[in-house]
């Protein structure tokens, strides 16, 4: 798809970008009663941010991260992986499918996070939900600053999975990618709104936009 192509479909995807925002609003806002989870979940990211500004980034562990995530969508659509390679400096894969999914999502997909809620979920079935569940909330938050962190850290340097999609089209799929995680991981832990009610809002958003945009325009 050319560039210019992309370039558009960015502009036009403002929108729904506004409108989801707004409805992780909603649901951040349904699930604030959720003290045990947000303490956890943000001591987790606090840890997380101390090791970051103090020590050495562990610039290999992401980059492993970064390139098994390609690895995964490329076989979610199908692909086969050719050559992986993987070091503090940078890595490569070699795919026989490429789309802009696959190039972009470890930009959006919290690989290590979502290792640790499967982690989760089968030890909870040994050990009880309880008396993990606190440790669980603090891994997790820990895990998912260190998508944020170390992502907006490569993000500063030039990086050809973003050049070659273009940037605003980039721009436009991580924001969404990013929020549509929040959108599905919150209501999972949180109690509050369900991952449905979430999607509904949404919609409710995006109608409620449209509406205000087609008032303008007339």
């Amino acid at each position: 798809m050319p560039k210019w192509v992309k370039w558009i479909i960015g502009i036009l995807l403002l929108p729904i970008c506004a409108s989801l925002a707004q409805a992780l609003w909603l649901v951040l806002r349904a699930s604030g009663a959720a003290d045990e989870v947000w303490i956890a979940l943000a001591a987790g990211a606090g840890c997380w941010v101390v090791i970051y500004r103090l020590l050495p980034k562990p610039m290999w562990v992401y980059v492993v991260g970064h390139e098994l995530t390609h690895v995964i969508w490329t076989w979610l659509f199908g692909g086969r992986v050719r050559k992986f390679r993987a070091s503090a400096k940078g890595g490569h894969v070699i795919v026989t499918k490429s789309n802009f999914l696959i190039a972009l999502a470890p930009y959006f997909f919290p690989l290590y996070a979502l290792v640790i809620a499967l982690g989760f979920l089968v030890t909870r079935q040994i050990w009880g939900a309880r008396l993990l569940a606190v440790w669980f909330h603090l891994l997790l938050g820990a895990a998912y600053a260190f998508h944020l962190t170390l992502t907006w850290h490569v993000l500063k340097s030039s990086q050809s999975d973003i050049a070659g999609q273009g940037y605003l089209f980039s721009a436009v799929v991580v924001f969404l990618g990013n929020l549509l995680v929040l959108l599905i991981g919150i209501p999972l832990l949180a109690e509050g709104a369900s991952v449905s009610t979430a999607f509904v809002w949404w919609w409710q958003c995006t109608q409620a936009l449209v509406l205000r945009g087609m008032g303008w325009i007339q």
